[in-house]
């Protein structure tokens, strides 16, 4: 009994060895995906458009600061204190659209980047499962690959179409 009970030991560290680990290089995947090449122009697409519309309401301010400073001495009490509200809104109004702009951008991007994300450790998934992998590890997760884990970038590249 006590041979048996060896003998299971001694073989349990011999299926431990038998496993498939790989690695795979998640950011060099998706930088060679053309998604990624186009939610990067997207995104700088809406952030001209956003800019250029800070643009106009910072002119819009600037011409109305510049018009009130130049009647302010012969407007009434009530027209001076409308103008100055009228200033103050349009300062409010372009913060909040610089705020309401960034939350935009980055909701673009982090709602389409999960998708790219999602497609990738599908592939992952797809070439582990035909691989016969027991592990597939992130490569900048880890502080050490050595040479008998296999490298499944590639693999990956080539499922999801990555350069």
């Amino acid at each position: 009994m006590k041979k048996i009970i060896f003998a299971m030991l001694l073989a349990l560290p011999m299926t431990t060895f038998a496993q498939k680990i790989g690695h795979v290089d998640v950011d060099a995947v998706a930088q060679g995906m053309a998604e990624v090449t186009a939610l990067q122009t997207e995104i700088q697409n809406l952030q001209k458009q956003f800019d250029d519309e800070l643009k106009r309401k910072e002119a819009d301010i600037q011409a109305k600061n510049d018009a009130y400073e130049k009647e302010k001495a012969t407007l009434s009490e009530t027209l001076r204190t409308y103008r100055e509200q009228d200033i103050q809104k349009a300062i409010q109004e372009y913060r909040q659209f610089g705020e309401t702009s960034e939350q935009e951008l980055q909701k673009t991007y982090q709602t389409k980047m999960g998708e790219i994300q999602e497609k990738i450790m599908k592939a992952v998934q797809e070439v582990g499962a035909a691989g016969g992998f027991t592990y597939i590890i992130p490569a900048g997760a880890c502080a050490y690959i050595g040479t008998g884990a296999t490298d499944i970038t590639s693999q990956v590249k080539a499922k999801v179409g990555a350069k």
